[in-house]
């Protein structure tokens, strides 16, 4: 019986059609929700001497936290190939679960009317100031999809992350490879020893 060898074809790329993804996702998903902090979420009118006036809250005023679970995330992404096996695991679960947060974050805030309030209160001088007219962007239903792309990485990342290569895999085969000979005679060998980190005198 001979055996198939498209079934490792396929299965090497899948794995490689997989990292793509988690890269491209992972990285566009944080890029979104940083840029969506920065965009409006919600406006009103506050009213100060029979006068109104509008008034602004963008994401990062909501709230900090999908903006921080992003960068989590995106360092998470780039960890997942500084470590193996088990680390890999725990690491991808980290992104996992910054997307996950990011997501419920953005939802949470894509209602919020406190930052608005907060908004007047700052423009009016006043410690409470009311707000009339609220209404809300879309951009914490965008920053919400940024989280969902970085959930998503962290489950291809748990799904096929025992597979991929890792940063450290070409220094461990240079360190495994056997010490070049040394001609004691020549100083260039000398030289050329200390550079690979090599002890020239040890025999």
């Amino acid at each position: 019986m001979t055996r198939n060898p498209s079934g490792s074809g396929s299965g090497t790329s899948a794995t490689r059609r997989a990292l793509a993804a988690a890269l491209l996702c992972g990285a566009a998903g944080a890029a979104v929700v940083l840029i969506s902090a920065g965009q409006t979420w919600g406006e009103a009118e506050a009213t100060i001497a029979d006068a109104d006036f509008p008034v602004t809250a963008s994401g990062s005023d909501v709230s900090g936290l999908p903006s921080a679970l992003a960068l989590v995330g995106l360092a998470s992404l780039v960890a997942v190939f500084a470590v193996r096996r088990t680390g890999r695991t725990i690491v991808a679960s980290v992104l996992s679960l910054s997307g996950a947060g990011a997501i419920a974050a953005a939802l949470l805030g894509s209602g919020d009317t406190e930052a608005l309030e907060a908004s007047a209160a700052e423009a009016t001088g006043l410690t409470h100031a009311a707000v009339a007219g609220v209404s809300h962007t879309g951009w914490p239903w965008v920053s919400s999809l940024g989280g969902l792309l970085l959930l998503f990485a962290g489950l291809l990342a748990l799904s096929y992350g025992r597979q991929w290569p890792a940063m450290s895999g070409r220094y461990e085969r240079a360190a495994r490879r056997a010490p070049r000979a040394v001609d004691p005679d020549r100083p260039e060998d000398l030289w050329r020893a200390l550079d690979r980190g090599e002890d020239p005198t040890t025999p």
